[in-house]
């Protein structure tokens, strides 16, 4: 289907994180083929070098993450809306260290993700059998505290992936904890990624699922749509069936700038 205009993909990576191909540029060109607006790149943030540094770069590259991001910005006014974002992970301990990353640039987006359960990265097709050592309601529930904590901490705009552990196919024996963790979210005013990645991954579901997506509708938490592109083809990845599955549900598409929502 044809994209209706003004739509931006605002969940996006580049090679800095180890583990996408392409440069900004091409993603640029890319969004721009899709018939978008804008983009806003969202790598993966520094953190502490003891914490998942094969995934992310490293803190003397975020100079050079900016540098670059901006360059395309400027090779591209007047045709793409290109924006500075991260992907800013919630590890309780690791605040104080976000909060001064946050603190170095003008960023127009962050979305605050949970990619680890204690020292297990659950998201890891690596780590993945670890799931039949699991309890899914305990890990679910572990999981939704930690959304709680990420959404409490006041340093994110939106939620990424919200329902991210059922990326191998581990769905939730119910969505409780994470219909809990969307009470937090609405009652600060956060919006959710609307991340096309899972239509991408085994569990061939967007996050958040149809039923998460109308639970978030009806507390009036608004999404923002991200391809989680770790390539340029990936842009703008199944914007379309997004879009029907957040009007379907009644609910908002907005996008960030300067750390506000618009739309």
């Amino acid at each position: 289907m044809s994209l209706p205009p003004g739509l931006s993909d605002s969940h996006t990576h580049t090679p800095l994180c180890k583990h996408a191909t392409g440069h900004p540029r091409e993603y640029a060109q890319a969004a721009l083929d899709a018939g978008l607006a804008g983009l806003c790149f969202t790598d993966h943030i520094p953190m502490p070098a003891w914490y998942d540094a094969p995934w992310r770069m490293r803190l003397d590259q975020l100079a050079e993450y900016v540098d670059t991001v901006r360059e395309v910005q400027a090779e591209f006014a007047g045709r793409l809306d290109v924006r500075l974002g991260l992907e800013a992970d919630f590890h309780p301990g690791t605040e104080r260290f976000v909060e001064r990353i946050l603190a170095e640039h003008d960023w127009d987006y962050v979305i605050g993700s949970v990619h680890y359960l204690g020292a297990w990265g659950f998201d890891n097709p690596e780590f993945a059998a670890e799931y039949d050592e699991r309890d899914l309601g305990q890990l679910y529930r572990h999981y939704g505290a930690l959304v709680e904590g990420a959404a409490r901490t006041g340093l994110f705009d939106s939620i990424g992936h919200l329902d991210l552990p059922k990326k191998f196919g581990h769905r939730a024996p119910d969505d409780s904890a994470l219909l809990r963790a969307l009470d937090v979210v609405a009652g600060l005013g956060l919006a959710l990624d609307f991340n096309t990645a899972g239509w991408r991954k085994p569990v061939a579901e967007a996050y958040p699922s149809p039923q998460l997506t109308r639970e978030a509708t009806t507390r009036g938490i608004p999404f923002v749509l991200g391809s989680d592109a770790h390539a340029p083809g990936e842009v703008g990845f199944r914007f379309g069936d997004a879009l029907a599955q957040v009007t379907a549900a009644g609910g908002r598409v907005v996008t960030f700038a300067g750390r506000q929502a618009r739309g």
